[in-house]
Parts: structure tokens; sequence; C-alpha cells
């Protein structure tokens, strides 16, 4: 009996481990990286026209050349198209970000110097208001814009939060046949309508409808904020909402009724736990969206220099409204190192940056309230969403 003896033995773990070992560490992707800076401040400098960005733009352009071309060399022409196309990737990630961390940077190192170096106390900006401030006065705080912010937001939000929310409901567990699914049509291309929807037409809905109900056309006043800034929010709502509750197997919705739970308990009790982390997502983005909003607020609240916690009688500061007219008034003109208060006879330093500073402080101080407001959606999400058995 005769056997053959194999000249060659092929296995997958063998063709595996060559192509393994085919392949480069991921270190050599910073070379070539390097390699390409280089050669691009090399040549920017040679035609006078070196700069960051323009280094950072040809470097990263000739990044893929170079990382092509040594990958193409050592790894093959499968496993170079693999490294251009994550080099791609990671290009196109640096872009989308750069413009949000520039500006992150640009508004902390300028808006948190101003609210730890506050006259007269450190922090002193966040606990006190315009009134009396007057000129270059370097004090003043926005104690007063932030607290009508929360109020007008938290108002908007007892508004929309309601209606968005059934609104989903109703399309997502009733809008299945009949007139309901007519109806349910209708409602969705409605709600995308208001999508696009420009803030400014927001603001004069809201401002038109307290002028028909109010026989007084120059009212301002907190409510009227609001009512404009649910406008923006609840197609927010009602669209992320939706989709959350779409997301809920239809095996927990047959399993309560089958154990003879009633439809509204059963979407209260399962299909709203379940989705609850989504939901939060969801009116934490609609929040978002609208508390940055100052078309609307200009129309709706206007403008004042104290603390006003009515939000159905007189004007009321906010944020954006704030920063709106700190950057507009501009450059403070001092004509002495001082600026005394004709009312109460105040002494404040002149700072001829005052107004800007400000301006800045105000952006900052915002940015932390859209934080903690997403920290806190992030904690309710995570408190009161189901969680996995073990």
């Amino acid at each position: 009996m005769s056997t053959t003896t194999p000249t060659s033995e092929y296995t997958p773990s063998t063709t595996m481990r060559s192509t393994q070992e085919r392949r480069l560490p991921w270190y050599h992707l910073v070379l070539t990286g390097l390699a390409g800076l280089l050669v691009a401040i090399a040549v920017l400098a040679i035609v006078d026209a070196l700069s960051i960005p323009s280094a950072v733009l040809l470097g990263f352009l000739l990044h893929l050349v170079f990382g092509y071309l040594y990958a193409r060399i050592r790894e093959g022409r499968r496993w170079a198209m693999e490294r251009l196309m994550t080099l791609l990737v990671i290009g196109a990630f640096a872009v989308a970000m750069f413009p949000l961390l520039s500006l992150l940077w640009e508004v902390v190192s300028r808006g948190l110097v101003r609210v730890i170096e506050a006259a007269p106390s450190p922090f002193a900006f966040w606990t006190s208001d315009m009134s009396g401030i007057i000129g270059g006065a370097d004090a003043g705080g926005v104690v007063h814009a932030a607290i009508g912010t929360l109020l007008i937001t938290l108002w908007a939000s007892i508004i929309s939060i309601p209606i968005g929310l059934f609104t989903a409901i109703f399309l997502v567990e009733y809008a299945d046949y009949g007139w309901r699914r007519v109806l349910g049509k209708g409602v969705t291309f409605l709600v995308d309508v208001m999508t696009g929807i420009p803030s400014i037409v927001a603001g004069l809905f809201g401002l038109a409808l307290f002028i028909a109900i109010l026989p007084d056309e120059g009212v301002r006043m907190g409510i009227m904020g609001a009512v404009a800034l649910s406008l923006l929010m609840i197609p927010t709502v009602v669209r992320s909402s939706e989709e959350m509750l779409r997301l809920v197997p239809m095996d927990l919705r047959e399993a309560a009724y089958a154990l003879g739970v009633p439809k509204w308990l059963t979407i209260v009790k399962v299909v709203l736990r379940t989705a609850i982390a989504g939901l939060t997502t969801g009116i934490t983005l609609a929040v978002a969206r609208v508390i940055g909003e100052t078309a609307p607020l200009l129309l709706t609240v206007g403008m004042v220099t104290s603390v006003n916690w009515n939000m159905f009688d007189g004007r009321m500061a906010t944020l954006p409204t704030f920063i709106n007219q700190q950057y507009k008034a501009g450059s403070a003109n001092c004509m002495s190192d001082t600026v005394t208060d004709p009312f109460t006879e105040q002494v404040y330093a002149c700072a001829t940056t005052a107004n800007i500073d400000r301006a800045w402080a105000a952006a900052f101080t915002l940015i932390v309230i859209v934080m903690v407001l997403n920290i806190i959606a992030r904690l309710i999400s995570y408190y009161f969403s189901p969680k996995l058995s073990r």
C-alpha cells in the first residue's frame, strides 16, 4: 500500500498567519504622516505660503499619497486600498470635529477668564445682574439672563413635551388603519413641514398671537417666548419620540396584551418604560435646539437688566438676547479709568472690552447650562430605563 506525501500543506491558519505577517504595524501610518507633514512644511516654506492650516491640509493630502504608495509596496494593492480608506475616514472625522473643538476652545478660553476674574469677586458674574452698569463698567453679571433662559425653556418644555409625546404615541400605537391612518399621515406631513420653519417665523407667530389676544400691542413677556420656542421644539420631540417608540419590540406589547393588560397601561408601563432612554435623548436634543435661539426672543420677550421671575408680566432677559446686546454694543468708550453710576454713585473700573468680555462669558454660561441639562438627561435615562436581567 503506497502513501502519497503532499508537497505542500494548505490550512486556513497558515494563510491567516501569512496574511497577518504582511500587515504593517500601526506606527507606520504615523511615520508616513510625519513624512507628509515635513514635506508639506518644506514646500510651503519654499513658496513663502507657510501657515498652520495650509501645512495641515497639504500634509494630510501628502499623507494619503505616501501612505498608499508605502502600503502598496509593503502590503499589496488590497491592504493599500484599505489604508487609504482608513485615512480618508479619519480625515473626514477630523474635519467634522475641528469646527466644534475650535468653537469650544474659543468660548472656554475667552469666557471662562471673565467668569473667574469677574469683579468684585470670582464668579460674581454668575451671581449679579446688569442693574446700574453703564458704559464700560467692568462689572455686572448674567444671573438675570440665566434665570430667564431657564424659565422660558422650562415653560416651552411644559408646552411642547406632552404635545409631542402624545402625538408620537398616536402615530405609533393608534394610527394603524381607517381614518386614524389618514389622520396620522396628515400629522406626519405637518410635523415635517414644521421642522423647516425658520425661528423668526415662530417668533412672529408668538408675537401676533398675543397681540391678537391682548389689547396692548407693545406687550412683551416670558410666556410669549415660551410659546414661540415650543413651535420649534414640538417637531423635534415628535420625530425623535416616534422613532424611539417604533424600536420597542412588538413582542413586549403582545406579551402584555396576553396577560390582559389594557393598551393604555401597556403603553405607560411597557412601551414608554422601554424607550425612556431614547425619549430622554430626543427631548434633550429639542431643548438644546431652542435654548440658544435669539430671533424669537428678541421679538417676544425683549430685554431687561434685572431679574424677572414672572412669566406673565413684563419683559425678561435671556442669555441669547444678552449676548446679542453686549456684542452689538461693541467696544466701550473709556474717558477715564473709572465709571460712576449716576444713581447709586458706585464706582467701577472702566474697560474698553467689557461688553465683548461679557458676551463671551454669557456664551460660556449657555454652554455650561446645556452640558448640565445633558448630564441630567443621561442620569434620568440611566436610572429609569429597564435593567437587563443577569
